[in-house]
């Protein structure tokens, strides 16, 4: 019998990053499709939950904070070398379950942002959360920039990615 510290690691199958992440940009590319069909242009924010979440319409040519303005393209296809990357790295060498996840979800808001550079020169941002601005303007930073689902996506995947790898070096 074997123990459980000398089972091998249990990996998703081959297939399952390349799912995830195309689950993940529709339902990105969805909620842009919903914002730019159904939100204004520099209308205020219409409240969703009052406190935690808005949707304001804006548009971004650069990277996170504006970073990077009038970039789309080069920064379109810099994400979309990123996120491909990964993928076809998790094809060829799968890794444990929670690295091919939170990987996937990189690779996933890549792409998301990705299409919207290639298409639309520009991405499309609508989540505006109030208290994440009361946070930043109390701190001087100004307001909390309007994302979308893709960076979310990076975001919790590349936070995910530290905490899990500081909890692995402690085993």
């Amino acid at each position: 019998m074997r123990s459980a510290a000398s089972a091998p690691p249990r990996r998703w199958p081959r297939w399952f990053p390349i799912a995830l992440a195309a689950l993940l940009i529709i339902a990105d590319q969805a909620l842009k499709a919903w914002a730019v069909n159904n939100l204004v242009y520099q209308a205020p924010p219409v409240p969703a939950i009052p406190l935690l979440l808005e949707w304001v319409l804006t548009f971004n040519t650069g990277a996170a904070w504006s970073m990077f303005s009038n970039s789309a393209l080069p920064l379109a296809a810099l994400r979309l070398l990123v996120g491909l990357g990964l993928l076809g790295y998790l094809w060829a060498r799968p890794q444990v379950r929670w690295l091919t996840t939170v990987l996937g979800m990189i690779a996933a808001g890549a792409i998301g942002n990705a299409i919207d550079g290639l298409v639309r020169g520009q991405v499309t941002d609508m989540i505006d959360m109030p208290l994440l601005s009361l946070i930043s303007n109390a701190l001087h930073a100004g307001d909390f920039p309007i994302f979308n689902l893709a960076d979310v996506y990076v975001v919790l995947g590349t936070l995910s990615l530290l905490l899990l790898s500081l909890r692995e070096d402690r085993r």
